[in-house]
């Protein structure tokens, strides 16, 4: 057991963090600068928040699995605020009604530039009033209104001077400069505006690809050919997270309206390691689509949060987002289990205190107003939010949110359980299926029982991966296969280090897409400068959409000298100026679905994890 939590421990925690050299205490987030003073008082802040939490909000069984190693509450230091994870913003609505910050009212604006700075300030705005991030389900059918009002103005101003020209192409030239400025502005904004006190800038996420009119399509190429510029002095940007929307007959096949930028993609992708893609053809996001309803559409979270299905509403992703989630370490419960039915046995002995332990926190949010968090509530950034009077109950507008159940080291679980992990074994693969089936039961269980939106995460686990892993280790040693790294495989994943080529990592992680209706991602690690084969991206993504897939990336190797400003593959030296010390080269990458670059970020455990990391070599 973890040592139990008391006043004089916390005092020995905050002398720890005062002057700490240790990487896992100071940087649990990678997108934190834990060295930096608001760093560092966010972290005696969550210290004392998850203090506050474990003694006083956790019912006493639940505090046990906890302290015990058996689940995890994520981001428990929130717990206390009552905040939400994330939520898929309405931007078009926003910016059409108007706004106000707490500081002031915006009115709608009359440009994309205008526009795209508005849509900076409310992701900034809502940053700090969730613990999770900000995403916009549909970047081009909700910002491609403001490109034709910018148009329109170009029109006027033309005809007011009388040029001698093809009024209407040339406004549209004009407009083409003016979007792909605010583009630009909102990239780099994205990367420097600041949220919770200075600590980190805000978690942003866009979703796009299905506009097909000339505004819509104008503003994606424009966004994509902004980020291969990259920033100021040519960095990769980290945010926002993009996401592109992949469907047959729209932007898949060549003569698709869209094809053109779903090939533009793949090569800011090879460049920028962004877009991600996210498959509405998929069998579990078909059947909400809906042809002329962008609110039906699969949006993400960059980090692989899906909100889609609603017990108690529209089944869409806009206005709503994840409230909770809990993940189950399974390497434990299955180290600790004598054959398949003890353990079967125990999964549901912890799936349940999770499910109660979500209940539980939806209720303490639930008791919050829309006082507590007047720009997330009070200006209709939630679903259905502006209906309610500043003293009501938010637990109405909640229930549209989802309460997660999430897992990890499925792969380590199978080891202590049959020898083999899934990747290597057929037998094993079933069984993975069989365990992470069950808990999926386990969540349409509940949300009949409760009418509320339970579904089953494949956690990301940014440092509970290395946590879960002490904590098991802890207890039972090093057993090889099972606890001799320094983290736990994420959630269904085949393990990073074992070798397997892309189309079999496709198709063994697929089927984990369909039961993990919280979220999913499937990530192909590349070797080479993925821009010379920019053919071979699109056979990935199509297979991807072959075998359903709900959402993949790729991480591709993103080098930048920080010495010559050289940006693209560096080996052992930069082959422009020949600078071969590793402290003067940034080398961004992949954690889950989102970037970090500058390693000295990370926790051991993610460091030591992405060190290990094998390619995924392509083959027929």
């Amino acid at each position: 057991m973890e040592t139990k939590q008391n006043p004089l421990n916390l005092l020995e925690v905050f002398k720890e963090i005062t002057g700490s050299k240790n990487q896992d205490l100071i940087q649990e987030n990678a997108n934190v600068d834990g060295k930096s003073p608001m760093g560092m008082m966010g972290l005696f802040a969550s210290t004392s928040a998850k203090f506050y939490a474990i003694e006083h909000l956790l019912s006493e069984e639940v505090k046990l699995a906890y302290e015990n190693g058996y689940i995890h509450i994520h981001d428990l230091d929130y717990y206390v605020t009552g905040t939400t994870t994330c939520v898929q913003i309405a931007l078009g609505k926003v910016l059409k009604n108007g706004f106000d910050t707490g500081h002031g009212h915006m009115r709608e604006p009359k440009s994309i530039v205008s526009a795209m700075a508005l849509v900076s300030i409310i992701f900034q705005s809502n940053q700090n009033q969730q613990h999770g991030g900000q995403a916009m389900s549909n970047f081009d059918f909700d910002l491609a209104p403001y490109v034709y009002k910018t148009y329109k103005k170009n029109v006027q101003l033309l005809e007011d001077v009388q040029a001698g020209c093809d009024i209407e192409e040339k406004a549209w030239e004009l407009t083409d400069r003016e979007v792909y400025q605010a583009c630009e502005a909102f990239i780099h904004n994205s990367n420097s505006m600041h949220s919770r006190g200075g600590g980190q800038v805000p978690f942003i996420s866009i979703n796009y690809g299905l506009d097909t009119s000339r505004e819509g399509r104008m503003l994606v190429r424009n966004m994509l050919l902004a980020t291969q510029k990259g920033l100021g002095s040519g960095e990769t940007p980290i945010f926002p997270i993009q996401i592109f929307k992949v469907k047959d007959g729209i932007n898949l096949n060549q003569g698709d309206a869209n094809y053109d930028l779903f090939r533009l993609s793949l090569q800011t992708t090879a460049k920028r390691l962004f877009p991600n893609y996210v498959f509405v053809d998929a069998p579990f996001n078909l059947p909400y689509y809906k042809e002329g309803d962008p609110e039906t559409h699969i949006a993400t979270m960059g980090c692989r949060t899906r909100v889609l299905a609603n017990v108690n509403g529209k089944s869409t992703p806009v206005g709503r987002g994840n409230l909770s989630f809990t993940s189950i370490n399974l390497p434990l419960i299955a180290l600790e289990s004598d054959g398949l039915e003890e353990f079967f046995k125990k999964l549901e002995h912890y799936v349940d205190l999770a499910s109660q332990q979500l209940f539980e926190r939806f209720l303490y949010q639930s008791n919050k107003t829309p006082v507590n968090f007047k720009f997330l509530y009070g200006q209709g950034i939630w679903r259905d939010s502006e209906k309610l009077n500043k003293d009501a109950s938010l637990k109405e507008v909640l229930r549209q949110g989802t309460l997660s159940v999430g897992y990890v080291g499925l792969a380590e679980a199978l080891v202590a359980l049959t020898g083999k992990h899934h990747g290597e074994s057929d037998d094993a693969q079933e069984l993975g299926l069989k365990i992470v089936s069950f808990m999926k039961e386990k969540m349409d269980h509940f949300t009949e029982m409760t009418k509320l939106n339970y579904t089953l995460l494949a956690t990301p686990a940014e440092s509970y991966a290395g946590k879960a892993l002490r904590l098991a280790r802890k207890k039972h040693g090093i057993i090889k296969g099972v606890t001799d790294k320094e983290w736990f495989t994420n959630s269904n994943h085949v393990p990073v280090e074992y070798r397997i080529n892309a189309i079999n990592k496709i198709k063994k992680e697929a089927p984990y897409h369909a039961l993990t209706n919280a979220g999913h991602i499937t990530y192909i690690e590349l070797t080479e400068d993925a821009s010379k084969n920019i053919d071979a991206l699109e056979t990935y993504v199509v297979a991807m959409k072959e075998n359903g897939i709900g959402y993949g990336s790729f991480n591709v190797p993103v080098d930048r000298c920080l010495q010559c400003g050289f940006n693209g593959v560096i080996y052992n030296e930069c082959p422009k100026c020949n600078n071969y010390e590793e402290h003067n080269i940034e080398r961004i990458r992949r954690i889950t679905g989102y970037l970090v670059g500058s390693m000295d970020k990370w926790n051991s455990s993610k460091w030591n994890e992405e060190k290990n990391r094998v390619k995924h070599g392509y083959q027929k």
